[in-house]
C-alpha cells in the first residue's frame, strides 16, 4: 500500500542546498558573489587566488571594513544581511548584494572558512562551516578586512561536482567575472593568482581606457571612441570601439547598470541598430556602456544573479543609447580610423583615485624560448635525417618558396606566395619564426608539386567541351577573365558562367583540409621562435581546452603563461595567414559554438574558418596561370557548388536568357 506523502517544512540545509543549486552554478559564481561583497565592503584592494579552476581553493582577501565580531555567526545564515531595512529598501538598492543567500549557500556545499577585523578592533574572529556546519567562531590574528576561503567546492554534492568543466575552462569563467568586476571599479587595485602564478595585477586608476588596455591591448586601446551623454536623470559614458574591431559574438559588450554588469536584450539591440550600416552581417560591436539612473527607476530583484534588470522606462534607454552614438558617429569619420586622443577619456559620475601600471616584456617568451630548445643539441645526421623527412624538392622556376605535399592534386604551389596586400603581416613580423621541419606522411611524401605555367604566358583559349568535361590538360584552353578582382567570367555550352573566387577556393581548401584530417596527415610548419598570442583567460581556457582537436587540424599551440599562449607550429596550408590570426579565428568560433556542438561538428565548423581563412580574397588580383588552375581545380572536388557556408560558388546566364535580353528570341 502507497504511503501517502504529507507537506511538510523543509531543514534549512536542504533549502540552502537549493538556493545553492540557483546562485552558485559553477566556481565562478562563488567568485563573483565574493567580489561583489568586497566592493560593498568599501575595499581599495582585492585579492584572488584560485586553485583548479576553483574546483580546489578560491580565496578573495579583502581590505574593506569587515565585519563586527557579533555578526559573524550571523553573516553566514541565509537572509541576513546589513543592506536591506525593510522591503522599501529593494526599490532603493546601491549596493552590488541585498539578499544574504551568498555566503550561506557557498558554506552549505563546501569547505569554508572566513576571516575578518574591523580596523578598530585589535584581533579579528575565524569561523569554519565544514558542508554547512557551522563551528564555533574563535579570534584570530588577520589584516583588517575579511578573507573568505572556500575549498573543494561540492565537497557534498558529487553529481554536481561532476559536471565541473577542465580547469582551464572554469578559469576562463572565473576571470571573465574578474574583468566585469575590474571594469565596474578601476579605482579598486585587484590581483587575480592561477595556481601561484599571477595573470592580472591591477593598479587602481582613474582612467578605464587604461584598464581597457591591460585587458585588451593597445590595439584596441587605440580604437576606442569615447561616449558620453545624458537624458534628465539618466546618464551614459563609456566607448566603443571602431567597427573594424566587431567580433563574431555579443561577448565584446559589457553593459554596466549603476556600476553592476547586466544583461538587456533591447539595449544590445540599441547597439546593434547604432551600427547599422557599419558592420557585415554576423557582426557584433564591441563596447563598454556605463549607465547610470536613479535606484528607484530599475528592480534589480528579478534574477537569481542579479544579472537581469527590469527598467520602468525602457524606451528612454533605448533612445538614449541609439541617439548618443549615432550622433557620435555622425560627428567624425567612421570610416577613416580612430585613435583615442588625451583628455577625451568620458567620466564616470564620481571620478576615483588614479595610479599608474607597468607591462610585462618580451623577455619571458625569450627565456620559455629558451629553456624549450635547451636539450636541443647539433647533429651531425642532422642532414641525413632531413632528407629521410622531407618531401622531394624540384626547384621550378617561379614565385613559389617550397613544395607543399599535396600541391599536384590542389595546386595550391600555383598560386603565387609572394607578398600580397593580406600577407604583410605575417611575412614581415613573423617570417623569421619559421622553420623547415615538416610533418608529413608517406603518401606525402612520394608526392611532387606541378610546374607552374611560364610566367609570360596569356591565358589559353581552347574547347569549351573540353573545360567542361574535365580538368584542363596541357593543351586545354579556358575562356576566362577576372572582374573586380573578384569574379572570373567564363564561357560555357549553354551560356556564360561567373565564379566567385573565393567561394570557390574556399570549397577547395575545405576539401583538401578535411581529407589530409581523415587521413590524419596535415602537413605543419612549424616555427623556431613561438609566437605570443595574447588573449582573454577564457579565451585562453577554450584554446587550451581544445589543444588535441587543434592538433589534429595542425596547429599547436601551448600555455605560455598567464592568458597567453604561444603557437609553436600551424597547418602548411594556411602559411599565407598570419597565424595570430588564424589563432583569434579559431578563439571566435570556439565561442560561437560554446560547448554545444559534438567534436565532430566543432571539427568541421573549424576546418570552414580555416579554409576561409586560407582562401583567396575578394579584391585579390590573380594572373592567368592562378585562374588557370582554380578552374582546373574545381573538377577534383565533390561539391563545387557551393562554398563550406553553403553559398554558392557561381551563377550561369544560359544562352537562351542572353539572346532573350537582346532581342534574338521570336
Amino acid at each position: 500500500m502507497e504511503v501517502e506523502r504529507r507537506i511538510q517544512r523543509l531543514p534549512q540545509s536542504v533549502v540552502n542546498k537549493i538556493a545553492a543549486g540557483e546562485v552558485i552554478e559553477r566556481p565562478a559564481s562563488v567568485v563573483k558573489e565574493l567580489l561583489e561583497n568586497a566592493v560593498d565592503a568599501l575595499a581599495r584592494s582585492i585579492e584572488v587566488d584560485i586553485e583548479a579552476g576553483g574546483a580546489e581553493l578560491i580565496r578573495i582577501a579583502d581590505d574593506g571594513e569587515g565585519i563586527h565580531p557579533d555578526d559573524v555567526e550571523l553573516a553566514v545564515t541565509a537572509h541576513a544581511t546589513s543592506k536591506l531595512q525593510s522591503a522599501d529598501d529593494l526599490f532603493h538598492v546601491r549596493t552590488m548584494g541585498f539578499r544574504g543567500e551568498a555566503l550561506a549557500s557557498i558554506a552549505e556545499v563546501s569547505r569554508f572558512k572566513l576571516r575578518t577585523r574591523k580596523a578598530e578592533q585589535l584581533t579579528g574572529v575565524e569561523v569554519d562551516i565544514e558542508a554547512g556546519i557551522l563551528k564555533e567562531p574563535r579570534a584570530c590574528g588577520c589584516p583588517a578586512g575579511t578573507t573568505v576561503e572556500v575549498r573543494q567546492l561540492f565537497v557534498n554534492t558529487p553529481v554536481r561536482r561532476k559536471f565541473l568543466k577542465a580547469p582551464a575552462t572554469e578559469f576562463g569563467h572565473i576571470a571573465e567575472q574578474f574583468t566585469r568586476i575590474a571594469l565596474a571599479n578601476p579605482n579598486l587595485r585587484l590581483l587575480l593568482r592561477h595556481n601561484g602564478k599571477t595573470v592580472y595585477d591591477l593598479p587602481a586608476t582613474s582612467r578605464l581606457s587604461e584598464r581597457l588596455e591591460l585587458f585588451y591591448g593597445t590595439e584596441l586601446a587605440d580604437k576606442l571612441i569615447p561616449i558620453e551623454a545624458e537624458a534628465g536623470a539618466a546618464r551614459i559614458w563609456g566607448y566603443v570601439a571602431h567597427p573594424s574591431e566587431s567580433k563574431s559574438t555579443r561577448k565584446g559588450q559589457y553593459l554596466f547598470l549603476n556600476g553592476r554588469w547586466i544583461q538587456d536584450r533591447s539595449l544590445q539591440h540599441a547597439l546593434g541598430e547604432a551600427f547599422r550600416g557599419l558592420l557585415m552581417v554576423g557582426r557584433y560591436p564591441v563596447a563598454f556602456l556605463f549607465l547610470e539612473i536613479p535606484p528607484d527607476d530599475v528592480d534589480v530583484n528579478v534574477h537569481p544573479t542579479k544579472s537581469e534588470v527590469r527598467f520602468r522606462d525602457n524606451q528612454q534607454l533605448y533612445r538614449l543609447v541609439l541617439s548618443t552614438l549615432r550622433t557620435k558617429f555622425l560627428s567624425m569619420d567612421i570610416g577613416a580610423g580612430h585613435r583615442l586622443e588625451a583628455g577625451s577619456e568620458p567620466r564616470p559620475s564620481t571620478p576615483p583615485a588614479a595610479a599608474g601600471r607597468q607591462r610585462q616584456a618580451q623577455q619571458e617568451l625569450v627565456s620559455w624560448a629558451n629553456s624549450a630548445l635547451a636539450g636541443w643539441r647539433p647533429n651531425s645526421d642532422l642532414a641525413d635525417l632531413k632528407a629521410k623527412v622531407e618531401p622531394p624538392r624540384v626547384n621550378w622556376p617561379s614565385p613559389v618558396t617550397e613544395t607543399v605535399p599535396g600541391a599536384n592534386a590542389y595546386g595550391e604551389s600555383a598560386f603565387d606566395t609572394t607578398n600580397r596586400p593580406g600577407d604583410a603581416a605575417f611575412s614581415g613580423e613573423h617570417a623569421d619564426h619559421v622553420s623547415d621541419d615538416r610533418r608529413v606522411t608517406d603518401a606525402d611524401s612520394a608526392e611532387v608539386a606541378s610546374p607552374p605555367a611560364a610566367q609570360s604566358s596569356p591565358i589559353r583559349h581552347v574547347s569549351v567541351d573540353e573545360s567542361r568535361a574535365g580538368p584542363a590538360s596541357a593543351d586545354a584552353e579556358i575562356r576566362a577573365m577576372q572582374v573586380h578582382d573578384c569574379y572570373l567570367v567564363i564561357e560555357t555550352t549553354q551560356g556564360l558562367t561567373v565564379i566567385d573566387q573565393h567561394a570557390l577556393h574556399e570549397r577547395i581548401m575545405y576539401e583538401h583540409l578535411r581529407r589530409r584530417v581523415l587521413a590524419g596527415g596535415v602537413e605543419v610548419q612549424r616555427l623556431l621562435m613561438p609566437i605570443p598570442v595574447e588573449l582573454s583567460p577564457r579565451e585562453a581556457g577554450l584554446l587550451i581546452d581544445q589543444q588535441d582537436l587543434l592538433r589534429e587540424l595542425g596547429l599547436q599551440v601551448e600555455e605560455f603563461g598567464g592568458s597567453t599562449v604561444a603557437v609553436t607550429g600551424y597547418p602548411v596550408l594556411t602559411r599565407k595567414t598570419d597565424p595570430v590570426e588564424l589563432v583569434k579565428g579559431v578563439v571566435e568560433q570556439l565561442e560561437q559554438t560554446d560547448g554545444k556542438l559534438s567534436r565532430r561538428d566543432l571539427l568541421d565548423s573549424l576546418l570552414h574558418m580555416m579554409a576561409c581563412k586560407a582562401a583567396i580574397k575578394a579584391g585579390q588580383r590573380l594572373s592567368p596561370e592562378e585562374i588557370e588552375t582554380l578552374l582546373a581545380q574545381r573538377h577534383l572536388v565533390d561539391d563545387a557548388h557551393h562554398c563550406p557556408h553553403g553559398r554558392p560558388t557561381a551563377l550561369t546566364l544560359s544562352r537562351q536568357e542572353l539572346d532573350r535580353q537582346f532581342g534574338r528570341l521570336g
